[in-house]
């Protein structure tokens, strides 16, 4: 079993309210909502950190060697896989 650690969470009379009458209405408890909405932003934020890394190295490798494609070059490439054709992607030139 998961090993749990007990929090607490202050907030708003209103945003409380809110929160019962949907867990109410989900027949869900009102801590099973508030796990599910921070979990749920937790993966969206550690996933966005990650593209930003990605995006962050990738302008780094680029500065380094200059290798790059033209917009043309990645729209074409782009249209053939939308089409269904399995090409591989054009290679990065100077």
């Amino acid at each position: 079993m998961k090993e749990l650690v007990n929090t607490s969470v202050k907030m708003p009379v209103a945003l409380h309210v809110r929160l019962a009458n949907l867990a109410k209405t989900r027949q869900r408890s009102a801590h099973a909502l508030m796990l599910q909405a921070i979990e749920g932003y937790v993966d969206r934020e550690e996933k966005r950190d990650a593209w930003r890394r990605e995006g962050i190295a990738a302008w780094e490798e680029y500065q380094m060697t200059g290798l790059h494609l033209t917009n043309d070059e990645a729209k074409d490439w782009l249209a053939r896989l939308a089409e269904g054709d399995d090409v591989e992607p054009p290679h990065c030139h100077l």
